[in-house]
């Protein structure tokens, strides 16, 4: 075997190099080869420290050059250091970090300085590094793909950009052991959970800085981590160091400074290039500047996870029972939590959204088996049993309460069989009376057997105008599925359009222009006798019944009103809606009144007044019997009517804590889905208004945030979504277990996207529809298609396309 290189014949090929170039040695590099000298000649660790501030790029070639010597070498490891701004360029950066293999260390780098496309190779290529330490990247979609087989630590702090990962992140890590992820904007426990659970070391985990508070006689963090100097390695940027008693080059500390941020901001030119690229990048480099303090980094002294807190930020405080089984629910860190003999008080620092998701704690601890710390505090037995008994009482890993997922080929293999034995006369009698049981089983096991963490999501591409020659964006406000034609959906426009579309071709069907008459389309429902037509309101009273058979896919001869009705106007209209045998028909709006319609007439039968003592935002007909309605208001109440009686008295109300935003029923009429403001969800019993279920979502704060719902899968699911929130929440109608949450995101940053409705797909299980509208108000809404049983994470269609408009009004 051959003798490794020694120190002094590396400083030589060195100055070799640099003589050749024509070029001084770099001091910063010598004084680090010097002090790796003298560090061995004390049988220490021998560490090449690479300061990347110093260098310049007449320096890449030496450097270059000596660092594929160094795995041969007497070095024992290299650590490489980016302190805030480089002076290297861009495109030498990641030839110094993959010159070295086996011997690299550390990795500590800022992306600000080197841009999206270092920052894309680094995760595709991956590092031979030990520790990365990427705080305050710009990452907003983590798709480490890359090989990073030796890596234990990987710090990804104070990423304000990062909401989430892409499906094959953390692909390649066999070792990582500690994840720090304290300030990001990762909220979503299911995508989140599904990512990390391909990490098989994974011991450590944190999303906020925890420490037991001190007059609770509990331990305090730095306790917790007290191993740190006896073998234990925790989430520090330099690991397994030797005595930080340096007497050669102490100048040679590092620091590494949060506040060099604040003094970051891109070009001009870059910025707009960045902004206009592909979502596909998934790197956001819009600044975000922060007050961090000041943390010095001692190469000698491994820092531990507490020492590695931002103390300037504010701090929250927490309890942590050992023996009550709600002691996350809600939000994990309220002020005013009180606490007994048996709770230990903790203080919060930089958390992540995710820490605020009810039951997170739980979540992430029965979700992770192999966890041993969350957020500095250990996980013990204890509270692992707690949690997984929390876990099965308010969520589900799989639809319908599956607890293991076969194949898609087993259960395509299981059916089949049963199929086949089924026809035969002699078991055709005796499985009769359950083959429909058999039935919903296999179809049930199915959609298990398909269900992931990361939906498809696809925003419907629709163009059209007022010509075949001239095409432009719609501005999407309300929409529906056809009733009977799986492929059909309609939705009305910001500019007064009712637009009929096929949505599995995105192609259009029927185009019916505003000619003027109309503004918002807020109402929209389909009849069920006559598939063809359809009732459309506006928010300026409009109301007409169309019927597609005679509207063209253009503007082209709708001056015409062949099949058309119009009736009288319904001022501020919000609502419309028909009854089960398509006679009549409801309107309602920003008034105490309902008004009734007959279809075949075209005629207003009667004004119902002062029905509630606020605006009515929504009216529905029950399903299957034509004379009951319920209204939903701002008033706090919702009330079942029947036409048959006297309309001043309802059958009966019931009340919610907030405003009413919306009603509907069961497909079964069984139930009412009552949605109220800020995720205020209930179903009753639509029999006499008696309370079933309250899903029991956690609520924001917002008196602006509009929730909306509707059933899923016949009334199997509810779907749940909110105004000021990027989230739809999937929950088990029969035990308001949550089952999953989708997030969506727009293309770039500073493109937050809100839920303005949704509609689950009568005909396909586990799909819906959400009217999903842009913060920004230069950005159109968009129909965004959801496939919960296909996964698309790394489809192009999860890149929404930016638009020009923001959506407003009421209705459902």
């Amino acid at each position: 075997m051959a003798m490794p290189t020694d120190i002094s014949t590396l400083e030589k090929g060195y100055f070799e190099a640099c003589n050749k170039q024509g070029i001084p040695p770099n001091k910063a590099i010598v004084a680090a080869l010097f002090k790796a000298k003298i560090k061995k000649a004390r049988h220490e660790l021998s560490t090449f420290m690479v300061l990347m501030d110093d260098l310049k790029d007449v320096d890449f070639h030496p450097l270059h050059n000596m660092l594929k010597e160094i795995d041969v070498s007497e070095i024992d490891a290299v650590d490489m250091v980016n302190r805030s701004s480089c002076g290297l360029s861009v495109e030498y950066v990641s030839p110094l970090l993959h010159a070295v293999n086996e011997k690299l260390r550390v990795v500590d780098i800022r992306d600000i300085s080197f841009g999206r496309d270092f920052l894309l190779d680094l995760s595709q290529r991956g590092l031979a590094c030990q520790v990365l330490n990427l705080k305050s990247s710009h990452f907003r979609k983590l798709s480490m793909v890359g090989k990073f087989v030796h890596m234990h630590t990987l710090n990804l702090d104070f990423s304000t950009s990062l909401s989430g990962f892409r499906e094959d992140c953390f692909s390649c890590m066999p070792n990582l052991r500690l994840l720090s992820l304290c300030e990001t904007r990762i909220t979503n426990l299911w995508t989140t959970s599904a990512a990390l659970a391909k990490l098989p070391s994974l011991d450590e985990l944190r999303f906020q800085n925890c420490s037991y508070s001190s007059d609770t006689g509990c331990p305090s963090a730095s306790s917790v981590n007290e191993g740190i100097n006896s073998g234990h390695t925790d989430l520090g940027i330099y690991i397994e160091l030797p005595s930080s008693s340096d007497e050669v080059l102490p100048n040679l500390q590092i620091n590494i400074n949060d506040e060099d941020l604040d003094d970051y901001d891109m070009d001009p030119d870059t910025r707009s290039t960045n902004d206009e690229s592909s979502d596909d990048s998934e790197v956001d480099f819009l600044g975000h500047h922060r007050n961090f303090v000041s943390t010095e980094v001692y190469p000698d002294i491994p820092l531990s996870w507490s020492e590695l807190a931002d103390l300037e930020n504010e701090m929250s405080f927490g309890s942590l029972d050992t023996h009550e089984e709600d002691s996350f629910s809600g939000r994990s860190f309220n002020s005013s939590t009180k606490t007994s003999v048996a709770t230990k008080k903790y203080i919060s620092r930089n958390p992540s959204p995710i820490c605020y998701e009810k039951h997170y704690r739980e979540y992430m601890t029965a979700s992770l088996p192999k966890l041993k710390v969350l957020d500095n505090l250990p996980i013990g037995k204890d509270e692992r049993e707690r949690a997984n008994d929390i876990f099965t009482r308010h969520f589900e890993y799989l639809p319908y309460n599956r607890r293991s997922k076969d194949s898609v080929v087993s259960m395509l293999q299981k059916r089949e069989i049963r199929a086949n034995i089924s026809s035969t006369p002699a078991s055709r009698k005796k499985c009769s009376s359950s083959s429909r049981k058999s039935q919903y089983f296999y179809s049930r096991s199915l959609s298990a057997a398909k269900m992931g963490a990361w939906p498809t999501l696809h925003p419907l591409s629709i163009m059209g105008g007022l010509s075949r020659d001239e095409k432009r964006s719609f501005r999407p406000r309300q929409f529906e599925y056809h009733p009977t034609d799986s492929s059909l959906m309609v939705f009305g426009t910001l500019d007064g359009e009712v637009v009929v579309i096929n949505h599995e071709s995105e192609k259009i069907v029927s185009y019916i222009p505003s000619l003027g008459a109309m503004n918002s389309v807020l109402g929209l429902c389909w009849l069920k006798k006559y598939p063809s037509k359809l009732i459309a309101g506006s928010d300026n009273g409009s109301l007409r019944l169309y019927d597609i058979q005679h509207m063209p896919a253009t503007s082209r001869g709708m001056h015409q009103s062949r099949g058309n009705v119009i009736f009288d106007e319904f001022d501020q209209l919000t609502s419309v809606h028909v009854n089960s045998t398509d006679e009549l028909f409801l309107a309602s709006g920003y008034s105490k009144n309902v008004a009734l319609y007959d279809i075949s007439s075209g005629k207003r039968l009667q004004d119902f007044a002062d029905m509630h003592r606020e605006h009515i935002n929504v009216v529905k007909f029950s399903n299957h019997s034509p004379s009951l309605f319920a209204t939903s208001s701002f008033d706090q109440n919702v009330k079942m009517w029947d036409i048959r009686q006297k309309p001043n008295l309802p059958c009966y109300t019931a009340s919610s804590s907030r405003g009413n935003v919306m009603v509907c029923f069961s497909p079964d009429d069984h139930y009412l889905l009552v949605s109220a403001v800020d995720n205020e969800v209930r179903q009753l019993l639509a029999v006499d208004g008696r309370l079933h279920l309250n899903f029991g979502i956690a609520s924001t704060g917002s008196s602006q945030n509009y929730t909306r719902s509707y059933y899923m899968n016949g009334r199997d699911y509810v779907i749940s979504g909110s105004c000021d929130e990027h989230v739809v929440r999937v929950c088990c109608a029969n035990t308001g277990r949550r089952l999953r949450d989708v997030s969506l995101e727009g293309k770039g940053a500073g493109s937050s996207m809100f839920v303005q409705s949704l509609r689950g797909d009568p005909f396909r299980d586990f799909n819906m529809s959400v009217l999903a509208a842009y913060i920004r108000p230069s950005s159109n809404s968009e129909i965004v298609k959801v496939n919960l049983l296909a996964s698309g994470d790394n489809d192009k269609s999860n890149s929404y396309k930016q638009q020009s408009h923001s959506v407003t009004g009421m209705g459902g």
